[in-house]
């Protein structure tokens, strides 16, 4: 019996069994709230078992070689539309949630999310983890931009629950920006918490173009950061978030 098989048959005697399933032949977990995939993360660390978060399979899905001995988590069931703040103008879905289900949600209180409108077929924390992005009046708009609160799973099974609801909420540095794009190296998002706009606004954001998902620049820089600062600061962070190597740096193909 393989090392990665041992670990799945130690995770079906933790939790129930159901929350195994094999997906194209890889050992997947399906974590129904952020406890379940705390104590999962923990356990991966404890055996050393590398693991890899999946979203819906349609842009961040383990395949080929270099996930044969990984075993998946996968957001599918954290499907659920949390709250709606109508007045305060923000929206918390699960991680699994699919994206352009949130304007149909939003639609009683006359709100909107600009990228729900984009033909992503994925879930929130999918599209935050690839930086799903926008051409907006020929300028980038990023999805994270309208990434305010999250409750973050990191590598070593803490939860984490960076950003705040407040219009203004932090002087420096918001932590909670670089869970997008960070493709799943640096923790599973949970649930997520949006700024939305009033449909008044919506004319303003007619025409918006999708950029491709495409995680190779992301990745190239991950491998060789190089003098690029920016990487060299997200491996550090890396290192700080996950010292045991429990999300290795591969990618899909």
């Amino acid at each position: 019996m393989s090392s990665l098989e041992k670990f799945v048959e130690i995770v079906k005697k933790e939790f129930p069994e159901e929350r195994v399933t094999y997906q194209k032949g890889i050992p997947t977990f399906h974590p129904e709230t952020a406890p379940e995939a705390g104590a999962f993360f923990q356990l991966a660390n404890r055996n050393r078992q590398r693991l890899f978060i999946a979203g819906f399979g349609n842009n961040i899905n383990p395949a080929g070689p270099a996930f044969g001995d990984i075993m998946a988590i996968k957001s599918d069931r954290l499907n659920t539309l949390l709250h709606v703040a109508g007045g305060d103008y923000y929206i918390t879905v699960g991680g699994g949630y699919p994206l352009r289900e949130i304007n149909k949600a939003l639609l009683a209180y006359n709100l909107f999310l600009p990228h729900a409108d984009l033909p992503y077929v994925g879930s929130v924390g999918g599209a935050l983890a690839v930086g799903l992005t926008c051409n907006y009046k020929e300028h980038r708009l990023p999805f994270g931009r309208y990434f305010i609160k999250g409750e973050i799973v990191d590598p070593t099974g803490k939860i984490l629950t960076p950003g705040s609801v407040c219009f203004k909420s932090v002087s420096g540095f918001d932590i909670i920006k670089i869970f997008s794009p960070s493709w799943g190296m640096l923790g599973m998002i949970i649930t997520a918490t949006l700024r939305v706009l009033p449909v008044s606004e919506r004319y303003n954001y007619e025409n918006l173009t999708m950029y491709p998902v495409d995680g190779g620049q992301f990745a190239a820089l991950y491998r060789n950061p190089g003098n690029n600062v920016s990487a060299q600061y997200s491996l550090k962070i890396k290192n700080k978030f996950d010292p045991n190597g429990v999300l290795p740096l591969i990618f899909p193909a």
